[in-house]
């Protein structure tokens, strides 16, 4: 199959999944190690738009592929410079319960930036957790293409679960030892030790954890550093705190 205009009625139907209201359970992937890392760890792919002399790069989805031209892959593409393909792929859902049997979860509430949110999915498979939640009406969609992005490849190696009610929250985790970062803890982090299972819990750079998850927490723990220093960026808070508690324990 060849499809070359940019008004092309498939093209125009893919272009809307790069806003939310559109996705309903399908996402956009751009460029070659994305489309391949989703294809290698299960993803369903339903369709591979490529750039006609890359077509033999893309053998492992050759079912799938629609020949195509540059305007098109701009049209398709959230990035500057288009990518030599962007795929359809469907999203990956998760059942609640299996929070249950989880060690290690990272909870992120009301997260607003992207590439934050993509960059901590990243590191949070790289240190071991078992889970991430993002918890709270306001954040934002793991399958945004700047997330997708920006987690390079790690955004289905492990379950990514949305809860928007705290109640859900409380019987979820009811077992689990629950750490609040925050800035003004009593507990410093290079002597801190928590025990399995524990949930580590992040709130966004703006707003810091609600009111709520401090009161759920049964520990907090913060990250010493220089006075004249106020905070870190989220993605860099949580790379220090992950790797302490789950590698170093």
């Amino acid at each position: 199959m060849e499809i070359t205009s940019v008004n092309n009625e498939l093209v125009k139907e893919c272009v809307k999944l790069q806003q939310k209201k559109y996705r309903r359970g399908k996402f956009l992937l751009e460029g070659y190690k994305a489309i391949k890392e989703a294809f290698d760890f299960g993803i369903q792919i339903e369709r591979v738009f490529v750039e006609k002399n890359h077509v033999k790069d893309y053998d492992f989805v050759k079912d799938l592929i629609i020949e195509t031209s540059e305007p098109v892959l701009k049209k398709l593409s959230t990035t500057e410079s288009a990518p030599n393909a962007v795929a359809v792929g469907i999203q990956k859902k998760y059942d609640k319960n299996i929070l249950k049997s989880a060690k290690k979860v990272v909870l992120l509430e009301n997260i607003k930036d992207l590439g934050n949110l993509g960059t901590i999915i990243r590191t949070s498979v790289a240190f071991g957790a078992d889970a991430i939640v993002l918890y709270g009406k306001e954040s934002v969609d793991i399958y945004n293409p700047k997330c997708v992005r920006s987690s390079v490849g790690q955004l289905w190696k492990l379950p990514i679960i949305e809860i928007k009610e705290f109640d859900q929250l409380k019987e979820i985790f009811k077992d689990f030892e629950k750490i609040a970062t925050l800035p003004r803890s009593n507990n410093l982090l290079k002597t801190f030790k928590t025990t399995d299972p524990s949930l580590v819990m992040f709130g966004s750079e703006a707003d810091g954890l609600s009111e709520d998850l401090i009161k759920f927490s049964t520990n907090s723990v913060k990250i010493e550093m220089a006075q004249t220093v106020e905070s870190l960026n989220l993605a860099t808070s949580a790379a220090v705190v992950l790797y302490k508690l789950f590698i170093e324990g």
